[in-house]
């Protein structure tokens, strides 16, 4: 069925702007069937029940507002941790930046390279779970993405990486739009860390395909931040054998919109996923609309998921919260756990969730929570007290707030740097 005539229009306007990439056989291939997907969809509009909390408009539309480049001394999230830089600037590979791609464990190409041969494993990962994932619910963006996207990574772990494989994203373009697609394979066995940072664009679009072999584990640590006025719309798609591990953690700061979709499958039993986030949005100076759009299917039995996700709003920023556990016949003796929980910090900050549950197994532990609310006055009153400031006592407590969601990230040496960027958001957002 085709989207509706005013959906056709936007998308028509928005695919003059941009051209299919070449590359072999199998990826015009990939890149033909996402077009036709997304063809048929339309791009996404405010009465598609996914977007009703989140407006598409800028996403969608052919020219790019202008994001104004944001200058700061403070040092890039990762800098003092051992890591192979892959460095990409508006979108498109820097290969003095970065260090070389080689590295024990794993092996990494840039994806252009990858599209261009003929025979490549990534013909198996890309465009493949991203079609899975437009099932139930249609991501447009998604499928744009792989249309069109212009530049990425390839990343296959063999073995136990070294290193954690670092994407950093530079802004230098003030119309800049950026659209990027990597795609991770983690072998039986193997283990890979990626981290990602850095603003990209001033319209930024990402989709990263993981998929997780039996017993492989996969994690990512991912700081976006820095520019006021960006505007991103990221996905990430993974899919779980047997015993595999999947954990993923995003820290938000700044940005006019930044909407991240989540979308995972468990295929093989006892598989372990974790998807959480944190966000600190500020609109006093620049608006601050943050969306974490999550969906984890489990297909199979014995398999953990939790989703942890954690705002604290303040001056009119707004959040978005949209999670669901899909639970299908076969996959008795699920574990599922999804937690959104928002702090506002004054009375015109919004927050906004939708927590699902769907469930067609009868032995299940699946449960979910959202909560909204402000600093609690006894323990702001208590510190206060022991002769803490308000300021600092407030910036305590927020910590606190965050802190579950922060425990998620895999890795102490990972987990402080996040801290730290934490800490100096509230520092310089200090009354």
């Amino acid at each position: 069925m085709a989207a509706p005539a005013v959906k056709q229009d936007v998308l028509s306007a928005r695919l003059d702007a941009l051209s299919l990439p070449d590359g072999a056989a199998w990826a015009r291939e990939a890149r033909d069937g996402a077009l036709s997907r997304l063809t048929a969809m339309g791009l996404p509009g405010k009465r598609d029940e996914y977007w009703k909390y989140t407006d598409p408009t800028t996403l969608n539309q052919p020219e790019v507002t202008r994001a104004a480049l944001f200058k700061t001394d403070e040092s890039m999230p990762f800098s003092d941790i051992d890591r192979l830089k892959i460095v990409f600037v508006d979108g498109v590979f820097d290969a003095e930046a970065s260090d070389d791609l080689s590295m024990e464990g794993v092996e990494v190409e840039r994806l252009s390279d990858a599209l261009g041969r003929d025979i490549h494993w990534a013909r198996d990962v890309y465009g493949v779970l991203e079609a899975r994932g437009q099932t139930p619910v249609e991501r447009p963006l998604a499928a744009l993405n792989t249309a069109y996207a212009t530049d990425g990574v390839a990343i296959r772990a063999t073995g136990k990486a070294t290193k954690p494989i670092s994407l950093i994203y530079l802004h230098r373009s003030e119309t800049s739009d950026a659209i990027l697609h990597h795609v991770v394979k983690v072998e039986e066995g193997a283990e890979v860390t990626v981290l990602e940072n850095g603003p990209a664009a001033a319209r930024f679009s990402k989709v990263m395909e993981v998929e997780v072999a039996d017993s492989g584990a996969f994690h990512h640590v991912r700081a976006q931040g820095r520019d006021h006025e960006r505007r991103a719309a990221t996905h990430m798609f993974a899919r779980l054998g047997r015993e595999s591990v999947y954990k993923s953690f995003s820290l938000t700061v700044n940005g006019v919109l930044t909407r991240n979709e989540q979308v995972v499958e468990f295929t093989g039993e006892s598989g372990v996923a974790h998807v959480a986030g944190a966000a600190l949005g500020d609109g006093d100076k620049n608006a601050f609309h943050q969306d974490d759009t999550v969906f984890v299917t489990h297909d199979a039995p014995d398999c953990e998921s939790r989703q942890v996700f954690k705002k604290v709003l303040r001056n009119g920023a707004v959040g978005v919260f949209q999670g669901k556990i899909l639970v299908k016949p076969d996959a008795q003796r699920t574990d599922g756990y999804q937690l959104s929980q928002s702090l506002l910090l004054d009375d015109d900050s919004i927050f906004q969730a939708k927590p699902e549950l769907e469930i067609y197994a009868d032995d299940v532990q699946c449960s979910h929570g959202s909560t909204t609310g402000a600093i609690d006055e006894e323990a702001l009153f208590y510190l206060r007290s022991r002769g803490v400031p308000e300021g600092p006592a407030t910036d305590l407590l927020v910590l606190a707030f965050l802190a579950e969601a922060i425990e998620e990230i895999e890795g102490d040496a990972l987990r402080d740097d996040i801290l730290t960027r934490l800490q100096g958001w509230l520092d310089r957002h200090s009354g």
